[in-house]
């Protein structure tokens, strides 16, 4: 008679190898936050260093959507920029943290955020053409949509 296999020694067995989805879910979290750091970044530093250039300007390309809310105000684009800035750091600490709480805090301000800005921009229409008015509606919306996104690739990977 064979003798029956010995059971395999759970200090040498191997850690499960990490799903290939999971893999990709966390590679698609972190990249969209880090990306979504860095362009809240990219958008705080000239609102806070140079207010009129931005307020005239952003979102660049030849575009001026800003510019069709007037008047201009410094101080509103300063604290503008403040936000955007500190929304860049927060994302980027959660990308860095990866956390899922710390995550989940800061993806809802940020939903929070771009969802009470859609929504002005659905109601006020400034001084943009037709074009330029559905475009930087469009923006908006993928502000409210990738974050979203974020939540449930989150969710999804750390069940």
């Amino acid at each position: 008679m064979t003798e029956p296999a010995a059971a395999p020694d759970p200090a040498r067995t191997a850690p499960e190898p990490a799903r290939t989805g999971d893999r990709w879910r966390e590679v698609l979290v972190r990249g969209g936050l880090l990306l979504l750091g860095v362009l809240h970044l990219s958008w705080g530093v000239p609102a806070v260093l140079v207010p009129r250039w931005f307020f005239d300007s952003f979102p660049g390309f030849g575009l001026a959507w800003t510019a069709g809310y007037p008047p201009y105000n410094a101080h509103l684009m300063t604290d503008v920029g403040a936000a955007f800035l500190t929304l860049g750091v927060l994302l980027l600490a959660a990308a860095w943290l990866d956390d899922r709480r710390v995550t989940a805090v800061v993806i809802t301000g940020l939903l929070v955020f771009g969802t009470v800005h859609l929504v002005f921009h659905l109601v006020q229409v400034g001084t943009l053409s037709s074009a330029d008015l559905l475009a930087s509606r469009g923006t908006l919306l993928l502000g409210v949509l990738v974050p979203g996104a974020l939540v449930v690739l989150d969710r999804q990977r750390r069940a």
